[in-house]
């Protein structure tokens, strides 16, 4: 506030300058005007050789003489001097027209006096036409525009420093009252927005966007939350088998089945590893949005090589009827498709379906994919599928229906949340809908972006 103030100081006392300089300037050059004007005139009436004694003159501060070669005066005004020229003769130049200054004492009016030389008369006889004017006006007309400043200057700084203090004040308050809202939510834990302001201008802008980024954050916090209480809930599961198991056959000691325990103590210890492989896989997808180490992938082949794990009755592969090149990480996709299968097989009752066709392009992608040309990949069973209600939910993280909480026969609730991201992460999109046909069951709809034909011939 300080810096701007000066600088406004500055910039007044730099134009009050300026302005008594071309105030002098333009008083000074209207003087001289009138005097020359004064001064042809009166050279007009010595070319005719009618100058007349006295010369007429309007205005008592105004001298006029008429000289020749040798300096003495041909004519005078009533009030000017008939023996002494204004202008001593070596000062003038002859056939010029000048602008000189001269003593006040010299013309008999109050100084300083200005004095112009106009060439008059014949080559025969030159001339020059000397007309003296006081400035004594313009002195006085500068003198009052001087004080004036002088004193209006400390009191335009001061009510225009005021303006600024209250204006400046006014714009700063919204963000003084920012400032408090956000050293009150730094200092409490739990939720907390800034202040708004009414007024509809950038302060108003920045107050909603950092409410919305607020929001977000609060948001990603509450996932987080949730999802270190779910591991470590998770986590504690197989831990406490294994400790239960331990503890039981310490104390029975000689007559604990080994074989029992240890076949017990490694399905926990495997499905332990499971929960932190996947666990740490999530962690990596959330650090890193963008695949990485993308190719051509044949779908065909993909589905074959998966259902190739399991036998044949439950899990069939329906040939498509041509190569179907994708674009991703084959790894990925390759554990896109396992984690559909597993969850297939745990709850089909006779028959998994696998296959895959090309969808022809559309305005809005189906399931969240893109708009253009996708391949179409189904995982079809024939169990007792998903309510309507539930297939959304059953995407986020450690979620699993009434019928999936057993821990041993279900997962840990993050195969479909691991599912979406890697498929969101190849570009594409997944859904849920019912099987085909009158018999129950679940068809997940995987939908990929079609490479070009062309583009996705095998590179080996």
């Amino acid at each position: 506030m300080a810096i701007g103030v000066f600088g406004l100081a500055v910039g007044l006392a730099l134009g009050g300058v300026v302005l008594l300089g071309a105030l002098g300037f333009v008083l000074q050059r209207t003087v001289d005007t009138e005097a020359f004007r004064t001064a042809d005139a009166v050279a007009l009436l010595a070319a005719e050789d009618a100058l007349p004694d006295p010369l007429p003159v309007a205005g008592g501060q105004v001298r006029v003489q008429v000289i020749d070669a040798q300096g003495r005066i041909r004519a005078a005004s009533i009030d000017a001097d008939r023996l002494v020229p204004m202008v001593r003769p070596q000062r003038l130049d002859p056939g010029r027209r000048q602008r000189l200054e001269v003593p006040a004492e010299r013309v008999g009016l109050a100084g300083p006096v200005r004095v112009v030389t106009v060439p008059a008369g014949t080559a025969a006889d030159p001339l020059t036409v000397l007309v003296a004017r006081s400035m004594a006006d313009v002195r006085h007309s500068t003198h009052v525009v001087r004080v004036i400043l002088l004193v209006a200057f400390p009191l335009l700084v001061a009510v225009l420093a005021g303006v600024a203090w209250r204006v400046v004040g006014a714009t700063l308050r919204p963000v003084e009252a920012l400032r408090r809202g956000a050293e009150e939510i730094t200092g409490r834990a739990g939720t907390g927005r800034l202040p708004v302001p009414a007024s509809a201008d950038e302060i108003h802008r920045l107050a909603v966007t950092l409410n919305g980024m607020l929001a977000r954050l609060e948001s990603a916090r509450a996932r987080q939350r949730a999802f270190v209480s779910d591991a470590a809930h998770e986590l504690r599961s197989p831990l406490t088998n294994i400790r239960t198991e331990l503890e039981v056959a310490q104390r029975l000691a000689d007559r604990t089945d080994w074989t029992t325990v240890t076949g017990n103590l490694l399905a926990d210890t495997e499905r332990l590893s499971r929960l932190v492989d996947d666990l740490l896989l999530l962690a990596r997808l959330d650090e890193a949005p963008q695949a990485r180490g993308t190719g051509p992938v044949e779908l065909g082949g993909l589905l074959t090589e998966v259902a190739a794990r399991y036998p044949s009755p439950p899990v069939r592969v329906l040939p498509p009827t041509g190569l179907l090149w994708t674009l991703g990480n084959v790894d990925e996709l390759r554990r896109v498709v396992a984690n559909l299968v597993d969850n297939a097989v745990r709850h089909a009752r006779g028959s998994v379906l696998l296959a895959a066709e090309t969808t022809p392009p559309a305005g809005t992608g189906r399931g969240g994919a893109p708009s253009g040309a996708y391949h179409l990949v189904t995982v079809t069973d024939d169990g007792p599928g998903i309510p309507v209600i539930d297939r959304e939910r059953v995407f986020d993280r450690f979620t699993r229906l009434d019928d999936g909480r057993a821990r041993d026969d279900g997962g840990a609730g993050l195969g479909l949340a691991i599912v979406r991201e890697l498929v969101r992460r190849a570009g594409g999109g997944i859904t849920l809908t019912d099987a085909d046909g009158q018999r129950p069951g679940l068809r997940v709809c995987l939908l990929l972006p079609a490479l070009p034909a062309g583009d996705g011939d095998d590179p080996r």
